[in-house]
Protein backbone atom coordinates (compact mmCIF):
# COMPACT_ATOMS: atom_id res chain seq x y z
CA UNK A 1 0.00 0.00 0.00
CA UNK A 2 1.43 3.35 -0.97
CA UNK A 3 1.46 6.53 1.11
CA UNK A 4 -0.48 8.56 -1.45
CA UNK A 5 -4.03 8.99 -0.03
CA UNK A 6 -5.50 9.33 -3.53
CA UNK A 7 -3.97 6.16 -4.85
CA UNK A 8 -6.57 3.80 -6.35
CA UNK A 9 -5.79 0.96 -3.90
CA UNK A 10 -6.15 3.32 -0.90
CA UNK A 11 -9.54 4.57 -2.10
CA UNK A 12 -10.74 0.99 -2.61
CA UNK A 13 -9.54 0.01 0.85
CA UNK A 14 -11.32 2.99 2.42
CA UNK A 15 -14.55 2.02 0.69
CA UNK A 16 -14.18 -1.57 1.93
CA UNK A 17 -13.61 -0.36 5.48
CA UNK A 18 -16.60 1.95 5.27
CA UNK A 19 -18.82 -0.90 4.02
CA UNK A 20 -17.56 -3.19 6.79
CA UNK A 21 -18.28 -0.50 9.36
CA UNK A 22 -21.81 0.00 8.00
CA UNK A 23 -22.41 -3.77 8.03
CA UNK A 24 -21.18 -3.94 11.63
CA UNK A 25 -23.47 -1.07 12.68
CA UNK A 26 -26.40 -2.72 10.91
CA UNK A 27 -25.78 -6.02 12.74
CA UNK A 28 -25.49 -4.15 16.02
CA UNK A 29 -28.81 -2.40 15.42
CA UNK A 30 -30.50 -5.69 14.47
CA UNK A 31 -29.26 -7.27 17.72
CA UNK A 32 -30.54 -4.27 19.67
CA UNK A 33 -33.98 -4.56 18.04
CA UNK A 34 -34.13 -8.32 18.69
CA UNK A 35 -33.23 -7.76 22.35
CA UNK A 36 -35.90 -5.04 22.57
CA UNK A 37 -38.52 -7.43 21.18
CA UNK A 38 -37.52 -10.11 23.68
CA UNK A 39 -37.71 -7.57 26.52
CA UNK A 40 -41.13 -6.48 25.31
CA UNK A 41 -42.42 -10.08 25.30
CA UNK A 42 -40.91 -10.69 28.73
CA UNK A 43 -42.55 -7.60 30.20
CA UNK A 44 -45.88 -8.52 28.58
CA UNK A 45 -45.80 -12.01 30.12
CA UNK A 46 -44.91 -10.68 33.58
CA UNK A 47 -47.60 -7.99 33.43
CA UNK A 48 -50.16 -10.58 32.33
CA UNK A 49 -49.35 -12.77 35.33
CA UNK A 50 -49.52 -9.78 37.69
CA UNK A 51 -52.89 -8.69 36.26
CA UNK A 52 -54.44 -12.17 36.38
CA UNK A 53 -53.26 -12.88 39.92
CA UNK A 54 -54.29 -9.39 41.02
CA UNK A 55 -57.78 -9.88 39.57
CA UNK A 56 -58.09 -13.25 41.28
CA UNK A 57 -56.92 -11.84 44.62
CA UNK A 58 -59.48 -9.01 44.43
CA UNK A 59 -62.23 -11.48 43.50
CA UNK A 60 -61.41 -13.79 46.40
CA UNK A 61 -61.12 -10.88 48.81
CA UNK A 62 -64.56 -9.67 47.73
CA UNK A 63 -65.94 -13.16 48.30
CA UNK A 64 -64.40 -13.29 51.76
CA UNK A 65 -65.79 -9.86 52.65
CA UNK A 66 -69.28 -10.72 51.38
CA UNK A 67 -69.38 -13.99 53.33
CA UNK A 68 -67.91 -12.39 56.45
CA UNK A 69 -70.47 -9.59 56.49
CA UNK A 70 -73.37 -11.96 55.76
CA UNK A 71 -74.30 -10.43 52.41
CA UNK A 72 -77.73 -11.22 51.00
CA UNK A 73 -77.32 -14.38 48.91
CA UNK A 74 -80.33 -13.38 46.78
CA UNK A 75 -78.54 -10.25 45.56
CA UNK A 76 -77.34 -10.43 41.94
CA UNK A 77 -73.93 -8.92 42.68
CA UNK A 78 -73.32 -11.38 45.49
CA UNK A 79 -74.41 -14.29 43.30
CA UNK A 80 -72.15 -13.04 40.50
CA UNK A 81 -69.10 -12.87 42.80
CA UNK A 82 -69.86 -16.29 44.29
CA UNK A 83 -70.39 -17.91 40.88
CA UNK A 84 -67.27 -16.31 39.42
CA UNK A 85 -65.07 -17.34 42.34
CA UNK A 86 -66.48 -20.85 42.85
CA UNK A 87 -64.04 -22.62 40.45
CA UNK A 88 -61.07 -21.06 42.25
CA UNK A 89 -62.36 -21.97 45.71
CA UNK A 90 -63.33 -25.55 44.80
CA UNK A 91 -59.91 -27.12 45.59
CA UNK A 92 -60.02 -25.54 49.06
CA UNK A 93 -63.74 -25.81 49.86
CA UNK A 94 -63.48 -28.70 52.31
CA UNK A 95 -60.09 -27.89 53.79
CA UNK A 96 -61.45 -26.35 57.02
CA UNK A 97 -64.82 -26.03 58.68
CA UNK A 98 -65.47 -22.32 58.82
CA UNK A 99 -67.07 -20.75 61.90
CA UNK A 100 -70.60 -19.44 61.26
CA UNK A 101 -72.66 -16.95 63.23
CA UNK A 102 -76.29 -16.37 62.38
CA UNK A 103 -76.96 -12.87 61.11
CA UNK A 104 -79.86 -11.87 63.34
CA UNK A 105 -80.37 -8.49 61.71
CA UNK A 106 -80.23 -9.87 58.17
CA UNK A 107 -83.75 -11.06 57.29
CA UNK A 108 -82.94 -12.38 53.81
CA UNK A 109 -80.03 -14.24 53.96
CA UNK A 110 -76.73 -15.06 54.85
CA UNK A 111 -75.04 -16.01 57.96
CA UNK A 112 -71.77 -14.38 58.83
CA UNK A 113 -69.05 -16.83 57.80
CA UNK A 114 -65.37 -16.46 58.59
CA UNK A 115 -64.28 -18.55 55.62
CA UNK A 116 -60.79 -19.86 56.32
CA UNK A 117 -60.83 -21.70 53.01
CA UNK A 118 -61.00 -18.43 51.08
CA UNK A 119 -58.10 -17.03 53.10
CA UNK A 120 -56.02 -20.13 52.33
CA UNK A 121 -56.92 -19.81 48.64
CA UNK A 122 -55.83 -16.16 48.65
CA UNK A 123 -52.44 -17.08 50.12
CA UNK A 124 -51.95 -20.10 47.83
CA UNK A 125 -52.80 -18.17 44.65
CA UNK A 126 -50.49 -15.33 45.70
CA UNK A 127 -47.68 -17.85 46.22
CA UNK A 128 -48.38 -19.50 42.87
CA UNK A 129 -48.26 -16.11 41.16
CA UNK A 130 -44.95 -15.31 42.85
CA UNK A 131 -43.54 -18.70 41.81
CA UNK A 132 -44.75 -18.16 38.24
CA UNK A 133 -43.10 -14.74 38.02
CA UNK A 134 -39.89 -16.07 39.56
CA UNK A 135 -39.84 -18.94 37.08
CA UNK A 136 -40.33 -16.63 34.09
CA UNK A 137 -37.56 -14.34 35.38
CA UNK A 138 -35.26 -17.35 35.82
CA UNK A 139 -35.97 -18.62 32.30
CA UNK A 140 -35.41 -15.15 30.84
CA UNK A 141 -32.14 -14.68 32.71
CA UNK A 142 -30.75 -17.85 31.17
Amino acid sequence: MSQDPYDKSNVDRRQELKQEEEAFLLQKEERRLKTGQQNSSFVWILNSIYILIGFLEVLLTLRFFLRFTGANTENQFTQFIYNLSDPFIAPFSTLFISPVTEGGSNPVGGANVFDLNVLVAIVVYALLGWIGVSFIKYIYAR
